[in-house]
Protein backbone atom coordinates (compact mmCIF):
# COMPACT_ATOMS: atom_id res chain seq x y z
CA UNK A 1 0.00 0.00 0.00
CA UNK A 2 0.77 3.58 -0.43
CA UNK A 3 1.52 6.52 1.55
CA UNK A 4 0.02 9.91 1.28
CA UNK A 5 2.16 12.64 0.49
CA UNK A 6 1.20 15.78 2.63
CA UNK A 7 1.03 19.55 0.65
CA UNK A 8 3.93 20.91 2.79
CA UNK A 9 5.63 18.42 1.76
CA UNK A 10 5.30 18.72 -1.99
CA UNK A 11 5.81 22.51 -1.91
CA UNK A 12 9.34 22.21 -0.24
CA UNK A 13 10.18 20.67 -3.73
CA UNK A 14 8.22 22.58 -5.85
CA UNK A 15 9.77 25.78 -4.34
CA UNK A 16 12.85 24.24 -3.55
CA UNK A 17 12.86 25.49 -0.11
CA UNK A 18 16.43 25.62 1.06
CA UNK A 19 16.04 23.35 4.50
CA UNK A 20 13.04 21.47 3.29
CA UNK A 21 13.48 20.92 -0.72
CA UNK A 22 16.00 18.27 -0.70
CA UNK A 23 15.23 15.51 2.57
CA UNK A 24 11.75 16.01 1.33
CA UNK A 25 12.76 14.94 -2.44
CA UNK A 26 15.23 12.18 -0.82
CA UNK A 27 12.58 10.22 1.39
CA UNK A 28 9.95 10.58 -1.75
CA UNK A 29 12.99 9.21 -3.86
CA UNK A 30 13.62 6.49 -0.82
CA UNK A 31 10.37 5.41 -0.83
CA UNK A 32 8.89 5.82 -4.53
CA UNK A 33 9.08 1.76 -4.63
CA UNK A 34 6.12 1.88 -1.95
CA UNK A 35 3.82 4.25 -4.22
CA UNK A 36 2.65 7.64 -3.50
CA UNK A 37 -0.66 9.30 -3.79
CA UNK A 38 -1.53 13.00 -3.16
CA UNK A 39 -4.69 13.34 -1.77
CA UNK A 40 -7.14 15.76 -3.96
CA UNK A 41 -6.90 18.32 -1.60
CA UNK A 42 -3.48 18.32 -1.72
CA UNK A 43 -3.84 18.39 -5.43
CA UNK A 44 -6.02 21.80 -4.70
CA UNK A 45 -4.10 23.58 -2.45
CA UNK A 46 -0.80 23.43 -4.68
CA UNK A 47 -2.30 24.08 -8.25
CA UNK A 48 -1.20 27.92 -7.36
CA UNK A 49 2.49 27.14 -7.45
CA UNK A 50 1.48 25.67 -11.09
CA UNK A 51 -0.17 28.60 -12.29
CA UNK A 52 -3.91 27.60 -11.47
CA UNK A 53 -3.23 24.36 -13.90
CA UNK A 54 -3.96 20.85 -12.69
CA UNK A 55 -2.43 19.65 -15.77
CA UNK A 56 0.85 21.26 -14.72
CA UNK A 57 0.21 20.32 -11.18
CA UNK A 58 -0.66 16.70 -12.27
CA UNK A 59 2.88 16.49 -14.49
CA UNK A 60 4.58 17.67 -10.97
CA UNK A 61 3.11 15.15 -9.48
CA UNK A 62 4.16 12.80 -11.79
CA UNK A 63 7.64 13.44 -11.81
CA UNK A 64 7.88 13.31 -8.05
CA UNK A 65 5.98 9.63 -8.27
CA UNK A 66 2.86 10.59 -6.78
CA UNK A 67 -0.57 9.28 -7.92
CA UNK A 68 -2.71 12.81 -8.50
CA UNK A 69 -6.34 10.85 -9.53
CA UNK A 70 -6.93 8.49 -5.90
CA UNK A 71 -10.40 9.31 -5.42
CA UNK A 72 -12.24 10.46 -2.55
CA UNK A 73 -14.82 7.99 -0.68
CA UNK A 74 -17.36 8.04 1.54
CA UNK A 75 -15.30 6.37 4.39
CA UNK A 76 -12.88 9.26 4.13
CA UNK A 77 -15.87 11.64 4.36
CA UNK A 78 -17.13 9.85 7.69
CA UNK A 79 -13.46 9.55 9.31
CA UNK A 80 -13.14 13.10 8.68
CA UNK A 81 -16.38 13.99 10.76
CA UNK A 82 -15.53 11.85 13.01
CA UNK A 83 -12.03 13.86 13.43
CA UNK A 84 -13.28 17.43 13.24
CA UNK A 85 -15.94 16.62 15.86
CA UNK A 86 -12.72 15.43 17.86
CA UNK A 87 -11.20 18.83 17.00
CA UNK A 88 -14.13 20.70 17.61
CA UNK A 89 -14.62 19.34 21.30
CA UNK A 90 -10.70 20.17 21.93
CA UNK A 91 -11.04 23.33 20.61
CA UNK A 92 -13.76 24.34 22.93
CA UNK A 93 -11.94 22.84 25.80
CA UNK A 94 -9.22 25.15 24.81
CA UNK A 95 -7.26 21.74 24.14
CA UNK A 96 -6.66 22.65 20.52
CA UNK A 97 -5.09 25.40 18.55
CA UNK A 98 -6.58 26.25 14.98
CA UNK A 99 -5.88 23.69 12.51
CA UNK A 100 -7.47 24.43 8.93
CA UNK A 101 -9.63 22.06 7.76
CA UNK A 102 -7.73 21.02 4.89
CA UNK A 103 -5.41 18.77 7.45
CA UNK A 104 -8.48 17.29 9.04
CA UNK A 105 -9.38 16.05 4.99
CA UNK A 106 -5.66 14.99 4.38
CA UNK A 107 -5.53 12.73 7.33
CA UNK A 108 -8.54 11.24 7.11
CA UNK A 109 -7.73 10.34 3.12
CA UNK A 110 -4.27 9.02 4.57
CA UNK A 111 -6.39 6.69 6.65
CA UNK A 112 -6.33 4.18 4.14
CA UNK A 113 -2.58 4.23 3.19
CA UNK A 114 0.15 3.35 5.16
CA UNK A 115 0.71 6.81 6.44
CA UNK A 116 1.35 10.09 5.50
CA UNK A 117 4.53 11.91 4.93
CA UNK A 118 4.47 15.40 6.60
CA UNK A 119 6.74 18.05 7.79
CA UNK A 120 3.60 18.73 10.44
CA UNK A 121 3.18 15.25 12.30
CA UNK A 122 1.67 17.31 15.32
CA UNK A 123 -1.19 18.78 13.11
CA UNK A 124 -2.43 15.40 12.66
CA UNK A 125 -1.62 13.03 16.18
CA UNK A 126 -4.00 14.13 17.87
CA UNK A 127 -6.71 14.02 15.39
CA UNK A 128 -5.57 10.36 13.99
CA UNK A 129 -3.86 8.71 16.70
CA UNK A 130 -3.67 5.25 14.37
CA UNK A 131 -1.99 6.86 11.57
CA UNK A 132 1.66 6.49 10.77
CA UNK A 133 3.79 9.70 10.81
CA UNK A 134 6.62 10.09 8.69
CA UNK A 135 8.50 13.35 8.52
CA UNK A 136 11.19 14.47 6.31
CA UNK A 137 12.39 17.10 8.39
CA UNK A 138 16.25 17.26 8.87
CA UNK A 139 17.37 15.80 11.60
CA UNK A 140 14.62 13.75 11.81
CA UNK A 141 13.88 9.87 11.70
CA UNK A 142 12.74 8.24 8.85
Amino acid sequence: MALVVDSCVLLDIALRDPTFGIPSALLLENRRKQGLVACPVSVVEICPQFDGKITNTKDFLRLVGAEADSPWLAQDTERAAEAWVRYVSLKRAGKSTARPIADILIGAFSLRFDGLVTRNPTHFASYFPSLELIDPSPGEQV
